[in-house]
């Protein structure tokens, strides 16, 4: 079983920066692609970026340029570090890890209980 938890979220008005973080449990051996993923109020949930072991990223349209997906294997932990918030960036997100390359989409097996983000204008 692969938990995940998330932390960094926080309030933070337009223009600013946050770095969430997801660490994972130890039991990881086959967990090659892992996501970050973010539901507001009312919508569904989408994918923001993922990254597979061996490096390679994928971004939501919305985000590109602004956020970066990261892993540390030493340390378990997945990261994703946000510049330019926007209001529109607001939302719970959660990361999410799997054997299977979903990418963006929300078909992750395991997820964790999310960390909220708001960006106030």
């Amino acid at each position: 079983q692969v938990q995940l938890v998330e932390s960094g979220g926080g309030s933070v008005q337009s223009g600013g920066s946050l770095r969430l973080s997801c660490a994972a449990s130890i039991y990881t051996y086959g967990i090659d692609y892992m996501g970050w993923f973010r539901q507001a109020p009312g919508k569904e949930r989408e994918g923001v970026a993922a990254i597979e072991s061996n490096g390679n990223t994928k971004y939501a349209d919305s985000v590109k340029g602004r956020f970066t997906i990261s892993q540390d294997k030493t340390k378990n932990t997945l990261y994703l570090q946000m510049n330019s918030l926007k209001p529109e960036d607001t939302a719970m997100y959660y990361c999410a890890a799997d054997r299977i390359g979903w990418l963006l989409l929300p078909r992750y097996t395991y997820w964790g209980q999310g960390t909220q983000v708001t960006v106030s204008s």
